[in-house]
């Protein structure tokens, strides 16, 4: 399963990764947690203390000199575009008990953009773990919708996007949904995330008329706090874990379903 979590920024990716990562590995699956979010968090919320916190890809200024023969920097700066990346999962990630983690990090130097050494060595090893490693994928992708554009996310299985009550969060979840249709990904469901009752989520169902909607995940002091400080929701159990629980089986069964229906 390849799977990339996206949505407006503060609406619960890192959360819901972080638990669908865990329910992946408590089934014995391999799974690799990939944090794309240049906000990070995504180890935290699997439990990794802050001296264990892997290093982002993007900021190992040798490496990327290495695998992309990049020196110096400026107008004219040549470097290779498909580097040499199979070894970096294995050797640049961190285990979180049974959920390898791999922190992409961001270019941070104004004016490179995504034409630089640093973005050809990341989308390669996007492209390696999405499309050459069997391991479960969970991708916990930037607020919004650029790395949609830039086709980053192109060989996911799916692209869930997380809403929370709110008509921007809606209108992130339509915008990402078209452009995800636009590189190729067409399951595009929703989780409904930081819902208080029926009415708030009737009302998220009519605005996102036309969408899969895998699941519904209650509102809760406790589950916000959780969120704040980086930690999975895991933790909390209860009603939480059991909605997660629900958008796993549901995320399962869409993709088994859509598998046998084109065969």
């Amino acid at each position: 399963m390849k799977l990339a979590i996206a949505g407006k920024g503060g609406v619960g990716k890192t959360t819901l990764a972080a638990a669908l990562a865990r329910r992946a590995a408590g089934a014995g699956r391999r799974v690799i947690a990939v944090d794309a979010d240049p906000a990070g968090g995504l180890a935290s919320a699997l439990g990794l203390p802050e001296d264990k916190l892997p290093e982002p890809i993007a900021g190992m200024r040798s490496l990327v000199e290495e695998r992309t023969g990049a020196r110096g920097e400026g107008p004219g700066l040549v470097f290779r575009l498909n580097p040499d990346v199979e070894d970096i999962p294995d050797r640049f990630s961190a285990d979180a008990d049974g959920v390898r983690v791999l922190v992409l990090g961001t270019v941070n130097r104004g004016g490179r953009g995504c034409m630089c050494p640093e973005g050809a060595l990341l989308k390669a090893l996007m492209q390696h773990v999405l499309l050459r490693i069997e391991d479960d994928v969970i991708l916990d992708m930037e607020a919004g919708f650029e790395h949609i554009g830039r086709a980053s996310a192109a060989g996911v299985d799916a692209m869930l996007t997380v809403v929370e009550p709110g008509m921007r969060s809606v209108e992130v979840a339509r915008r990402i949904g078209k452009l995800a249709r636009d590189i190729g990904v067409t399951r595009t469901p929703v989780v409904l995330n930081k819902v208080s009752g029926p009415d708030e989520e009737e009302t998220l169902r009519r605005a996102l008329k036309g969408r899969t909607v895998l699941g519904v995940l209650p509102y809760s002091e406790e589950l916000a706090r959780a969120d704040l400080e980086g930690r999975s929701g895991e933790s909390l159990g209860g009603e939480f874990a059991a909605a997660v629980e629900r958008v796993w089986l549901a995320l399962e069964a869409m993709l088994v379903r859509e598998k046998r229906s084109s065969v």
